[in-house]
């Protein structure tokens, strides 16, 4: 076991529900999605026990049997190995174990307002099993002060351990840290190992014990801090990222609107060795980039005004493209539309929050039968353009069929295609795909 008994407070009565627990783990994690499973597979790999906790039972059966359900580069041979090998296991129900990692969704509601429940939900769902000298440690992107809440569900639930930050002067009898995972989807095992990892305690004593832990598979340094700290960092890295997106976002609307190609303007602007301007798009998807800002907005609603407007120039993208692509249907009224891309970012079957997915949708349910959706990552358009009359179909097929083109996704499919197929089409390229 990764937690040594020796260095363990004397253990207190655990719950009845603890009591069955046949077997002790040394890795829980909570949630197999898009950041749990591949580290769960990861930890397993370094020679950890890891059992992996989902409310799905689908999922818990496939990775049981040393499947996947999401496309992930390396996942589905690393999760076979670690499965064979008997270090990785799931159900639906948690164990005991020395470290428990939460990597639960962090959606928001209409009002942009972040949703932490299921993160609440996965504190109630392992509190009756925690053991004195356990360790939990929030991976989600979070508002700041989630680790607290998630302390505070332990401790209501738990009144006979000591909690961080509700046992007074008394030493815990847990340990309850934030850790944000910092990944680009496509390179998530690479950059599990590798990227440094910002580790943010409840108590000085709860960020060196999950530093300890992180450094068993993280070569990367792990960093030590109050978990306030590391909550905030994780949102301050996106929304760095979400404000110099929406300057380029900005910057595509103002040279549109002065018949200037912007393509060419960032490229040369970009030659001064003190500016980087990002590439602009139809928008910002995923479910990091275009969401965690709002948590720092919904803290701080009057500090936050820059990042704010950042926001809503990224989210006010899609409707132009939509205007653009629309126009572009009127002017050809019998014309067909090839729409190329759905994921919201490309080479990645993710298509959460993805703006290409947004437009397509709305471009479907206007003109139907004239759509033409090229997607290589997936085998059918997603539910929400069903009975559209959209159709979903290669690349080489929609090219000569289609008089009009819409570029939402710059997926390395499209780039290296043969030019002389787009030849000679009327072209709305939202990436710069084809940007001489």
């Amino acid at each position: 076991m990764y937690i040594n008994q020796s260095q363990l407070t004397d253990e207190k009565q655990l719950s009845e529900a603890s009591k069955e627990q046949a077997e002790r783990f040394d890795v829980a994690m909570i949630g197999l999605g898009y950041i749990g499973l591949p580290t769960a597979a990861v930890i397993a790999r370094a020679g950890l026990s890891v059992r992996g906790v989902d409310i799905s039972e689908r999922i818990v059966d496939l990775v049981n049997q040393g499947k996947v359900h999401i496309q992930e580069t390396d996942l589905d041979a690393l999760v076979k190995n670690v499965v064979t090998d008997g270090m990785l296991t799931a159900s639906t129900e948690p164990p005991v174990a020395d470290i428990y990692l939460i990597a639960v969704p962090t959606p928001f509601g209409e009002d942009k307002s972040p949703d932490v429940s299921m993160v609440l939900d996965a504190a109630r769902l392992i509190a009756p099993v925690l053991p004195v000298g356990g360790c939990v440690i929030l991976e989600s992107t979070s508002p700041v002060g989630t680790t607290q809440q998630v302390a505070g569900v332990l401790a209501e639930m738990r009144p006979d351990l000591a909690i961080p930050g509700h046992c007074g002067d008394k030493a815990p009898d847990v340990h309850i840290a934030y850790c944000p995972e910092r990944v680009l989807p496509g390179k998530i095992i690479e950059e599990l190992v590798a990227n440094d990892r910002v580790v943010g305690g409840m108590t000085k004593a709860c960020a060196r014990h999950a530093q300890e832990f992180y450094t068993r598979f993280v070569r990367g340094d792990c960093i030590e801090t109050s978990a306030g700290v590391a909550e905030m960092v994780k949102l301050t890295e996106n929304s760095f990222r979400d404000v110099n997106i929406a300057f380029a976002n900005e910057l595509s609307l103002v040279a549109e609107h002065m018949g200037i190609d912007v393509w060419e303007v960032i490229r040369l602007a970009n030659r001064h060795p003190r500016v980087n301007v990002l590439q602009p798009g139809p928008g910002v998807g995923g479910h990091c980039i275009a969401v965690d800002p709002w948590f720092l907005v919904s803290s701080a609603p009057e500090q936050a005004r820059l990042i704010r407007t950042a926001r809503e120039v990224n989210d006010a993208k899609p409707e132009h493209v939509i205007g653009r692509l629309n126009a572009m249907l009127a002017a050809a009224p019998d014309a067909k539309i090839a729409l190329l891309g759905l994921a919201f970012k490309p080479n990645i079957d993710d298509f959460r929050e993805s703006p290409a997915l947004e437009i397509a949708q709305r471009i479907a349910s206007e003109h139907g039968g004239r759509v033409l959706v090229v997607e290589p990552y997936t085998d059918e358009l997603p539910a929400a353009m069903a009975g559209s009359g959209a159709v979903l179909t290669t690349y080489d097929k929609a090219m000569a069929e289609a008089e009009l083109v819409g570029v939402l996704v710059d997926h390395d499919a499209f780039r290296s295609a043969p030019r002389y197929l787009s030849a000679g089409k009327i072209v709305y390229d939202t990436r710069g795909m084809w940007a001489q």
